[in-house]
């Protein structure tokens, strides 16, 4: 287990036990901060902030007539940190929020936008640092990827598509960058959970962890 893993397990354990006895608590820690930034940080216009993970995701748009849809991602893997979650699409809230699943274990992908794998655009995955309970998700992990690390998206029907880390960045609940859905552009891959601060009455984790990376070559 990584240094960060026991440090947030620990910390886990300590607000799981305050949470019995007090308010409910969906968060590792009240003290913690996020590991340190690494890679380029991101430029663009910050998206408005929304529930969760603050992401307020693009309108639905179908996927232009005759233009080729990857097949749906099954899994992400990080073998570095032991980072091992199964994927499944998710869409966005009533609120226009993109969806996250319940369960910390699994990861959503943001089937409005492009899949892994695709030629362009940013592919969103998103998980949960943490349970209601203070057990750790999987995309805790994140906070232990370092520049370089491999990442594995198992695919249905199809060969993985293989990414190597570039970035890491924090950024507030509000500030998300728009570009982290976009369409156009280089493809990339981009990982986001939440991030320390976490402030109860203040609506729960205050920041993102927005991990960046680039596709390595077939």
């Amino acid at each position: 287990m990584s240094d960060t893993a026991r440090r947030l397990t620990g910390l886990a354990v300590a607000t799981a036990a305050l949470a019995a006895v007090a308010t409910p608590h969906t968060g590792p820690s009240d003290q913690g901060s996020p590991p340190p930034d690494f890679g380029p940080a991101a430029s663009a216009q910050a998206a408005a902030p929304g529930e969760l993970l603050g992401a307020i995701a693009p309108s639905p748009v179908p996927t232009p007539r005759g233009e080729q849809r990857e097949p749906p991602p099954e899994r992400v893997l990080v073998s570095g940190v032991d980072l091992d979650a199964r994927v499944r699409p998710v869409g966005i809230t009533d609120r226009g929020a993109m969806a996250i699943p319940e369960d910390p274990a699994v990861a959503g992908w943001y089937r409005f936008g492009p899949a892994p794998g695709s030629p362009r655009g940013s592919a969103v995955l998103v998980g949960h640092v943490d349970s209601d309970t203070g057990a750790l998700g999987e995309f805790a992990a994140l906070y232990d990827v370092r520049p370089g690390d491999r990442v594995e998206v198992r695919r249905a029907g199809a060969e993985s598509a293989v990414y190597r880390v570039v970035a890491r960045a924090t950024v507030p609940k509000g500030g998300l960058p728009s570009s982290t859905f976009r369409r156009t552009g280089p493809p990339v891959l981009t990982l986001v959970t939440c991030a320390p601060p976490f402030i109860p009455e203040a609506g729960g984790y205050q920041a993102n962890l927005v991990v960046t990376a680039e596709p390595l070559p077939a």
